[in-house]
């Protein structure tokens, strides 16, 4: 490198105006690096020095530039050779080396730096000097902890890691995310997120304006989603923790999108619903247990029953005995006849009312042939029936036909046995805002159905002795 070219000097440079505008653009360049750089001339002159340097060590271009290597000056003098030795070394060796040194400040302090340094080469290909670019060890030692954070995010992590672009698009996701999405890493990249949920998306989209606008929740929050797949969609649970991106480089912090973490409690959820579920049933079963006990009327006491059975249960209820007191196992009798002994609620359309019995004698109810009580009789055990996915003029129809309530679309039949005999049948209705009955709500019917049964077989022995 000529001593004319060294940042710092004031040697005129003539009417040579090109290259004088190239020396300005390359001092320019120099001091607007975020890494400190200075360079050598083959003899080991400071030709160069940046006000990153400046900034690190505290000496100015005009008290670096000239000086013979950092003797002196900038390391200790027990170690400048072998620091001036190392870092001349680079001219000789193939492309970069990297080392680390106590450099000393201007104020006398000592920083520890880590410098990569490479040989320039002149015109001719023979080297002409050394640069050398470093940094502290500690901003380096926390770049490469977050290169290395981002890296075993998108790899390693067993949680779904996604960066979500302004446009609310995923712009990174990692595998555990891929397949979480029932997908490929770079299939999901700028698709709407509709195209990869069916249900929850509006929910975390909202989420994601309002980390991009505000600034992240307080707390992870848990987003219900269905997740679309080739065999159709997939209900998941997902516990999801967000933060928004700023660029480090903007003068205005400029959201760069949003990292969304996830992951899936879906079968923590349903446990902890289930365990809910079932401890509020078992609540209602001793509520209803110890009101059923104060009942003077045991038909009452089954009405009780019935009442605290619908409460989150079901929509509506009902009660029917068989005619003649009930039949015995393996008993030869001709059609069986039900009577109608209480309805819960009274209203229609599903409107809330009050249970209305019919007393012991009971209301003979019409059931045509194959109804799903009557077969419960007949099996003397639990029958679940449902209208499936039919317009609404049909799933009316459905109901009218059994003589249920028009809204009525799901249907559980629990029997009612007492003593070895089947005393009748509780029919439990849900409406098209319900889910279908399921196994544990088979066993939560059949539950209460003893108790009803129990009652109804009470109400028999105090009429005959009556």
């Amino acid at each position: 490198m000529s001593a004319s070219r060294r940042r710092g000097t004031t040697d005129e440079l003539g009417p040579d105006e090109p290259e004088r505008d190239g020396a300005d653009l390359l001092a320019a360049l120099l001091d607007g690096m975020d890494a400190a750089l200075c360079a050598f001339d083959a003899d080991g002159v400071v030709t160069h020095w940046n006000r990153e340097a400046e900034r690190i060590l505290g000496w100015t271009a005009a008290e670096a530039v000239g000086r013979r290597g950092f003797a002196g000056w900038a390391v200790r003098s027990a170690d400048a050779e072998e620091v001036a030795a190392r870092l001349l070394s680079a001219m000789h060796a193939p492309g970069r080396q990297v080392h680390e040194f106590a450099l000393v400040t201007k104020d006398g302090g000592r920083v520890l730096v880590r410098i990569q340094s490479a040989a320039v080469r002149g015109p001719d290909g023979r080297p002409a000097g050394v640069y050398c670019a470093f940094s502290e060890v500690h901003t380096q030692i926390d770049l490469e902890r977050s290169i290395a954070l981002s890296e075993a995010l998108f790899e390693d992590a067993g949680w779904g890691v996604v960066l979500v672009d302004a446009d609310l698009r995923p712009a990174v996701v990692n595998a555990h995310a891929a397949r979480a999405l029932g997908t490929g890493r770079t299939a999901v990249l700028g698709r709407p997120l509709g195209d990869l949920l069916a249900q929850g998306v509006e929910e975390l989209e909202a989420v994601l304006t309002h980390v991009l606008a505000e600034g992240a929740p307080p707390a992870p929050a848990e987003i219900w989603v269905a997740v679309r797949t080739a065999d159709g969609e997939r209900r998941r649970c997902w516990r999801c923790g967000f933060v928004r991106l700023s660029s480090p480089l903007a003068e205005e912090p400029v959201p760069l999108g949003v990292g969304w973490l996830f992951q899936d409690v879906t079968e923590a959820k349903q446990g902890e619903q289930e365990a809910a579920l079932l401890r509020f049933r078992a609540n209602q079963l001793h509520r209803a247990a110890r009101a059923a006990a104060e009942c003077e009327d045991p038909v009452e006491a089954a009405v009780v029953h019935l009442d605290f059975a619908l409460a989150g249960f079901a929509d509506h209820a009902l009660i029917d005995r068989v005619a003649g007191g009930g039949l015995a196992d393996g008993e030869e009798t001709g059609p069986v006849r039900l009577l109608r002994v209480a309805v819960a609620p009274s209203g229609g359309g599903g409107a809330p009312g009050p249970t209305v019995s019919a007393g012991r004698a009971g209301l003979p109810v019409r059931y045509a042939q194959g109804h799903p009580a009557l077969q419960c009789v007949a099996r003397a055990g639990t029958v679940r029936a449902g209208v499936g996915a039919v317009p609404a003029d049909e799933a009316r129809a459905w109901a009218r036909a059994r003589q249920w309530p028009e809204d009525a679309v799901h249907a559980l039949c629990a029997v009612l046995r007492s003593r070895g005999r089947t005393l009748g049948v509780v029919t439990f209705l849900r409406g098209s805002g319900r889910s279908a009955f399921e196994r544990s709500d088979t066993s939560y019917a059949e539950d209460v159905a003893v108790r009803i049964a129990g009652a109804l077989d009470l109400a028999g022995l105090v009429g005959r002795d009556a």
